[in-house]
């Protein structure tokens, strides 16, 4: 989606990221890509944003600490990118806005602070890529983006649907998000597509509320076959929408990206899930967030490494 340019940063020269030909990756305080810790959000047509609550998760804890590895990985990020063809630093005024306050020992707190703190970026008319945290953060999240943009058409990248109802009497949990998304009227009806579902479930009854609410699917074992003509024909209808996109690391096979919360076998490799997303090049995107990077069960710290490239694509669809 193309922003419009803000009067007061105009005369402003772009946020860049540190040269690593002067100083190495290694090197300096960890931001998002080595750029500036912009804390002013009018200064900004992006704003890179942790979201560091696991408050949420249901099996595996530490995705908390997935925004800080994330920023140590995302040092590799170079501007240019040679398949979409556009350095999004040139474009567009990016930086870290740093970490929103959250509450680890209250999940209805958190989910307040989260769409206050937001709100704020985004009347400042800068657009959000958070990173989480688990995948509970989304709803907040969605709350913000629609009182902002009024319902928003969705793209789900994921292992789970994330429509169960509560755990263990307590109605949110990082699988609850999307049901509540959905009942709350923050998504735009018939417009929520989820691509790389997959792996067991409770019963057969499970995807039902999908289905009753016109949330398309793609399997992982659909995309394995159909591959992205198959994704691309169910994102016409996305098209001349608001769009906001929401990337669960586990939709990546856990070869590929061991350090989540909640691993499924089956799923997406680095390349597939980068088509992936490079598939959504022209889309109005307004929004996006990426979570479940867990780095206690991250070896090699390959799954951070590939959450900063997915962040970086992400950003280029800007």
């Amino acid at each position: 989606m193309k922003l419009k340019k803000k009067a007061s940063s105009r005369k402003l020269p772009h946020p860049r990221p540190v040269d690593a030909l002067v100083y190495p990756r290694f090197s300096g305080i960890p931001t998002f890509m080595r750029l500036p810790h912009v804390t002013d959000p009018s200064e900004l047509d992006v704003a890179l944003i942790g979201i560091p609550f696991d408050g949420g998760t249901t099996y595996r804890p530490g995705p908390r600490f997935g925004p800080r590895n994330v920023r140590v990985q995302s040092a590799m990020i170079r501007p240019w990118n040679p398949v979409l063809k556009v350095d999004p630093f040139e474009k567009l005024r990016v930086g870290d806005f740093g970490d929103l306050s959250i509450n680890p020992l209250s999940i209805e707190d958190t989910y307040r602070r989260i769409t206050e703190q937001l709100g704020e970026v985004l009347r400042a008319d800068a657009r959000t890529i958070c990173v989480g945290g688990d995948h509970s953060i989304l709803l907040p999240i969605l709350r913000a983006i629609h009182r902002h943009f009024g319902p928003v058409a969705f793209i789900q990248f994921d292992a789970h649907g994330d429509t169960w109802g509560g755990y263990f009497g307590s109605p949110h949990s990082h699988g609850t998000p999307v049901k509540y998304a959905v009942e709350e009227g923050l998504l735009e009806p018939g417009c929520a597509l989820q691509v790389g579902l997959r792996g067991q479930v409770y019963s057969e009854d499970d995807f039902e509320f999908a289905r009753k609410h016109g949330i398309a699917m793609i399997t992982s074992e659909e995309f394995h076959e159909g591959g992205i003509e198959l994704m691309k024909r169910h994102l016409r209808k996305h098209r001349n929408r608001n769009v906001y996109v929401t990337l669960d690391i586990d939709v990546v096979d856990p070869a590929f990206a061991p350090g989540t919360g909640t691993p499924q076998v089956g799923g997406f490799s680095s390349a597939q899930i980068l088509s992936a997303v490079r598939a959504l090049h022209g889309l109005h995107i307004v929004g996006c967030d990426l979570v479940e990077v867990s780095p206690p069960y991250d070896n090699g710290e390959i799954t951070s490494l590939l959450a900063a490239n997915l962040i970086y694509e992400l950003l280029c669809l800007f």
